[in-house]
């Protein structure tokens, strides 16, 4: 694992400062807990007549992330052929960096972590680091787990379709990124937040998430003073209002981009107009 890094940037060239201390390890609680009791969604897979018994063997030893930077290795590491690290409660982040450029995943209750795939054959190579920016609680979902629950085969593909979810939800950030406007990616972004962190308010959602402008930048593809002043459009517009870390989303999704595409048509419609002007002033 890298050496840890500072939530601050250095305005050139927006690299990442050394920290002299290294990231802290998970602490492994002293006793294993009753999956089943931890993830009510594994717990509704299973028949009820069968849920005595799975629970009692589906058990898993607890480790405890403190918030900041936390090493995973010797955790990713025990994993064996086991499904891998499951959330229990809490918010992770984890930050891949290639070359000056760091993108940034979200991951709380219900996501399998898997250990990452080396590949000897990669020419571009990339930084990977952890971060809790909430107390987390994760179960290590090793091979003794797998060899307890194989009586009950619809855990362990509850798991693996955990995994497929977080494929799909990285398929949407691409697809958020890829969006020219950074008004509309920061819009898009925030609602697909909400689903899952939102909470739902008389005039809309309100999203509270331990995230920096800098953060939101490393999630849609953008500088943080690029973020600071979308947000601040966005906000006099009525649409995006509060502080970092604490947004209110004011109508709908569906309201919030017709207004966008509206004042894009707006501002190509005067770019239009300005154009004959420039030309008979030159």
């Amino acid at each position: 694992m890298p050496s840890r890094r500072g939530d601050a940037w250095t305005r050139a060239g927006e690299q990442w400062p050394e920290r002299p201390q290294p990231p802290r390890q998970p602490n492994a609680a002293p006793l294993f807990g009753y999956l089943l009791d931890l993830d009510d969604d594994l717990a509704e897979g299973v028949e009820v007549r069968m849920r005595v018994s799975a629970r009692q063997h589906a058990t898993a030893r607890l480790l405890d992330a403190e918030v900041g930077e936390c090493d995973l290795s010797s955790w990713f590491a025990s994993v064996g052929r086991g499904p891998g690290l499951l959330i229990v409660d809490g918010l992770l982040a984890v930050d891949t960096r290639v070359a000056d450029r760091t993108t940034t995943e979200l991951l709380g209750a219900g996501d399998l972590l898997q250990p990452p795939g080396g590949h000897d054959d990669e020419l571009v190579e990339r930084e990977t680091i952890w971060r809790a920016l909430h107390a987390s609680r994760l179960a290590l979902l090793d091979s003794d787990f797998v060899d307890r629950i194989r009586s009950w085969p619809q855990i362990l593909n509850a798991l693996f379709r955990r995994a497929e979810r977080r494929s799909d939800d990285l398929d949407v950030m691409r697809a958020i990124s890829s969006q020219p406007r950074l008004e509309v990616r920061l819009v898009l972004l925030l609602w697909h937040l909400a689903t899952r962190w939102g909470r739902v308010e008389p005039t809309g959602l309100r999203l509270t998430l331990p995230l920096t402008h800098r953060a939101l930048g490393q999630l849609v593809a953008a500088e943080r003073p690029s973020i600071s002043h979308a947000l601040r459009r966005l906000s006099q517009a009525g649409i995006v209002t509060g502080t970092a870390g604490d947004w209110h989303l004011h109508g709908s999704v569906e309201s919030h981009m017709e207004s966008l595409i509206e004042r894009t048509g707006r501002l190509t419609l005067s770019e239009q107009s300005a154009a004959p002007s420039a030309q008979r002033l030159g």
